[in-house]
């Protein structure tokens, strides 16, 4: 089980107010920051920590979400933060048949997943 992971990035303070409000769809909200450090938290603690530090970008991280709304709420929301589209919500069915997934590139090109895997 994984308890946190952290996306590298060039520009804290941009990636800060990216993240705010492309994970607020999720329920995640700033909650701690030091140096270069900002960690983010939902109802269950904090477990994603945006740092600006070298390499940049290649990671991908993907949120569990509990239906294809809050996923397609979690693109809109990451497009309009500044994101850019890659892969617009929709099935995957090359995963399985149930894979309803969205994603989006921030700055420095993490990828940034919301995922729903129920049936609908």
């Amino acid at each position: 089980m994984i308890d946190h992971t952290a996306v590298n990035v060039s520009d804290q303070e941009a990636a800060k107010s990216f993240y705010a409000k492309a994970l607020e769809p999720l329920g995640y909200s700033l909650a701690f920051e030091a140096g270069d450090f900002v960690g983010f938290a939902d109802a269950n603690g904090m477990d994603l920590g945006v740092v600006r530090r070298d390499p940049v970008g290649g990671a991908h991280v993907a949120f569990k979400c509990d239906d294809r709304a809050t996923v397609d709420a979690f693109y809109e929301a990451a497009l309009a933060a500044g994101g850019n589209d890659n892969g617009p919500p929709g099935v995957r069915a090359h995963y399985h048949e149930h894979y309803y997934g969205a994603f989006v590139h921030d700055a420095d090109g993490n990828n940034i997943e919301a995922v729903c895997q129920r049936p609908q």
